[in-house]
């Protein structure tokens, strides 16, 4: 006959089944890629394109469980807008291009100097001069986003965008606009090294047998205070090459930085793990391109509203490696602690709801025991209606069985309960069968009569 396992026998059981799929998901959960993540990926040839390339590539060798996502945007303002609208989780922008609002660093790529070149011997000194001339800019992915940031320069001086007339031509044709007097200076951003500044001055030089002159621009630090997508650089002396040498002695100018950026909701956990990611791999991403030759971690120090620090990668630079460590135990606690008091409570309930099982079984099978003991001494009409009465009983035990709201261990006693109930019941019937059946005795009144 089957008999139901206990109800030791059965947590048992479902406590080995938990342990198995914990154990199964917890394989599942270390040797497969399990983070997903959206980078934003520009158009053919800008910083976007080239770093988004190198990073997946790098990312892939080195950290097998992250995967990449690639979003492709049109430039830099859209890839702003990307992690605006939830679209990416990474997204590369440019510091005075539309940065997003939820956007916060996870790393500076690269930090470009707003470079404006005049030829030797201009009268131009410094930007506010350039009212009412024409400023060449070069052709490229760039030139409008450069063109807008000259206005924004120029608007600090009171000058309207329409009062400096702006010139795009290709790199080359630069240097001989400015020796025709077709441009009265140029205006390039790029990096200290190799890139835009560095030909823009070449191609003046070329032109007009002299190294142009880099304006300084005196009011960087109130400049950046109003229009904080800027910031102060000292540009050192030769930064562009050129000979002579360009500049000639250390200038202040202003810049931008391209900045690796992440939501400011994404956990401190996975920001700081990107940020390690980035800063672990930096000799194996200036490797792979040359755009971010300079990458480097931001200033946990700054208190620039524009795209700040994420508090995550701020914990792992101030920190270090002991950071995650702090930060998994404390994911730990916040996951563990509410698990456990879930796990607590749910024995509790399971303990009670058996606990009620036993007292219910308990009672049916002291109420089986009081209806074979009211046998003994029951009339036949009484009889009937006991027995009416355990037969309700069994059905309702029989339905609690095949419902599995009995506790399987009270089956036995319940068991032995109705059998005694029904030799009561039986036995008592044949006592009053036996009593009807009886022939009357003759006594001394039924003999005189």
């Amino acid at each position: 006959m089957f008999k139901l396992p206990s109800l030791r026998t059965a947590t048992l059981i479902l406590a080995g089944f938990c342990l198995l799929a914990g154990a199964a998901l917890g394989v599942g959960y270390f040797l497969s890629p399990h983070v997903t993540l959206r980078i934003t990926s520009g158009v053919p040839d800008t910083i976007g394109q080239k770093f988004t390339g190198a990073f997946v590539g790098v990312m892939a060798k080195t950290y097998p469980r992250l995967r990449f996502e690639t979003v492709q945007v049109a430039d830099l303002a859209a890839s702003a807008k990307a992690m605006e609208d939830g679209k990416a989780d990474i997204a590369v922008v440019r510091t005075d291009v539309s940065p997003p609002s939820n956007g916060q660093t996870v790393a500076i790529l690269r930090r470009d100097v707003v470079a404006f070149l005049v030829p030797a011997g201009s009268s131009i000194g410094d930007p506010s001069a350039l009212a009412g001339k024409t400023v060449a800019i070069p052709t490229g992915p760039n030139q409008d986003f450069n063109a807008r940031a000259l206005d924004t320069i120029l608007s600090y001086f009171n000058i309207p965008p329409e009062k400096v007339k702006k010139l795009f031509l290709p790199v080359a044709e630069i240097g001989p606009a400015i020796h025709h007097k077709h441009a009265a200076a140029a205006l390039t951003i790029g990096p200290i090294g190799p890139g835009g500044p560095v030909n823009v001055v070449a191609s003046i030089s070329k032109a007009t047998k002299g190294a142009p002159q880099l304006l300084a621009i005196d009011q960087a630090d109130a400049i950046v205070k109003r229009f904080p997508g800027f910031e102060s650089i000292d540009v050192p002396e030769g930064a562009f090459k050129g000979h002579p040498a360009t500049p000639d002695d250390t200038v202040t100018c202003l810049a931008v930085t391209y900045r690796l950026v992440v939501p400011e909701t994404m956990l401190n956990i996975v920001a700081g793990l990107i940020g390690k990611a980035v800063f672990d791999s930096k000799a194996k991403l200036m490797a792979a391109t040359t755009v971010v030759t300079q990458i480097e971690a931001p200033d946990t120090d700054s208190s620039s509203p524009v795209l700040p620090v994420h508090s995550g990668v701020s914990s792992y630079l101030n920190d270090g490696d002991q950071s995650f460590l702090d930060s998994l135990q404390q994911y730990v606690y916040i996951v563990g602690i509410p698990l456990s008091l879930l796990g607590s409570l749910g024995a509790v309930l399971f303990g009670h709801r058996a606990s009620k099982k036993m007292v219910s079984d308990q009672l049916q099978v002291y109420e089986i025991l009081v209806i074979a003991d009211a046998a003994r001494n029951a009339d036949a009409a009484e009889l009937d209606r006991i027995e009416a009465e355990l037969n309700k009983l069994v059905a309702d035990c029989v339905s609690k069985i095949a419902g599995g709201s009995s506790d399987a261990s009270q089956l036995p006693a319940s068991t032995l309960a109705i059998d005694h109930a029904r030799r009561a019941i039986d036995r008592r019937r044949r006592e009053i069968s036996g009593l009807a059946r009886a022939p009357v005795m003759p006594t001394e009144e039924n003999l005189a009569g």
